[in-house]
């Protein structure tokens, strides 16, 4: 059986607003049936509308303790990276063990997140990060950040409808016509293109921006018009087919096509993310300060650092009327249906990296080579090393 022996703790997430869980009771029930012993913290479910019943009729064992936990545990399964636990005084890295895996979204390249990615290192942690997951064929079942990107793109629009201080769609009334609002997504990846859908669906104008010719062309099948960039597809596309890292000078080539078009935007969606690395800053103060009043950004990209330079991340802002949602979770506020997937995502990973009850990190593999965060005492993520090296230097 591959998880025989295996020892796997969910703890409850302890992030403000996040409700999701890393496993079902139907992935901890198949994970047992696979021979794992597998630990859940009370109550790690409820947000995602899971009992504690729910888990141990599935054949979990349910621990008051997060601390006595992560001590009995083999692997811990999260969703977001290690946080200080303000009711315990400790910080959730504290409690983990030298040798322990942990595996969660750790967007480890983002700034906010360095300190913690060496702490870890420190600890001798083991630390793999599903935001890191090649967009490869063979990784497809564990690739976490597309499931989370497509809930992200919907559920980004939502709020910024919510806030929209006019209607989305078109409006014919007795006393005249409403033109619709106009919604602008930069970065049409998985996220991107779910937001442009969901846009279109409520009936707004929208419009795209990608730096990449191939994800302009799906933006268009979607019915969304392009703003034209002008970088150089040799330039702008890296391999896999994914967004490169701009030179400054073609990043601000970048930002000056963006101009015009964010300042008649009702709506700005933000999703340009690099593999592994820091998100690119396309918006900067000069373009937020043009936009119309009662404008919304929603920067998706901010759990790498973000797209918007004004951006706080886990804070919505007004800077002169134009409100920036910096929302952190926001696959979050979808529980049920991102768990499902989540929880899909990690076992299939979890199963791709255990043999035999053991965990085996063949650095040979693709898969795993990119995921490795932390391992030997020291950080070997590229990414992280690479924005690490970056903000040493700012210094």
């Amino acid at each position: 059986m591959r998880f025989r022996g295996l020892k796997i703790g969910i703890p409850r997430e302890i992030m403000e607003g996040e409700l999701r869980v890393a496993s079902t009771p139907e992935m901890v029930a198949k994970m047992i049936c696979e021979g794992a012993e597998v630990l859940v913290e009370r109550d790690a479910g409820k947000g995602s509308l899971f009992s504690d019943q729910d888990y141990l009729e599935a054949g979990a064992t349910i621990q008051d303790k997060a601390s006595v936990l992560f001590e009995q545990s083999d692997v811990i399964l999260k969703v977001k990276e290690p946080l200080f636990v303000a009711a315990a005084g400790i910080h959730e890295v504290e409690m983990l063990k030298p040798g322990q895996h942990l595996i969660t979204f750790i967007h480890p390249a983002s700034p906010s997140n360095h300190a913690m990615v060496k702490k870890l290192a420190d600890r001798g942690v083991i630390s793999l990060s599903l935001d890191s997951i090649p967009r490869i064929t063979r990784a497809q079942a564990m690739d976490a950040l597309t499931s989370m990107s497509t809930v992200a793109g919907y559920k980004a629009v939502l709020m910024a409808a919510d806030m929209l201080p006019k209607f989305m769609p078109m409006m014919g009334t007795a006393v005249g016509m409403i033109a619709p609002a106009k919604v602008l997504v930069v970065g049409v990846g998985v996220a991107g293109l779910q937001a442009l859908a969901t846009a279109k669906r409520l009936g707004a104008e929208v419009q795209a921006a990608d730096i990449r010719p191939d994800a302009c062309e799906q933006a268009h099948s979607l019915g969304a018009k392009a703003v034209e960039l002008g970088v150089p597809a040799d330039v702008a596309v890296g391999e896999g087919g994914y967004a490169r890292s701009l030179p400054a000078s073609w990043l601000s080539h970048e930002r000056d096509r963006l101009r015009e078009a964010v300042a008649h935007t009702d709506i700005l969606i933000l999703s340009a993310l690099i593999p592994g690395k820091i998100a690119p800053v396309l918006i900067d103060r000069q373009m937020v300060r043009v936009m119309k009043p009662g404008a919304i950004i929603v920067d998706i990209a901010i759990d790498q650092g973000g797209n918007c330079e004004l951006t706080e991340g886990g804070k919505t802002i007004d800077i002169e009327d134009i409100h920036i949602i910096g929302t952190k979770n926001i696959p979050g506020m979808v529980p049920i249906s991102s768990t499902w997937m989540f929880a899909r995502n990690i076992y299939n990973f979890l199963s791709h990296i255990v043999k035999d009850g053991h965990l085996t990190l063949d650095s040979a593999d693709e898969i795993i080579a990119s995921a490795l965060v932390t391992r030997d005492g020291k950080v070997v993520h590229k990414g992280a090393l690479e924005a690490m090296n970056e903000s040493e230097k700012g210094k």
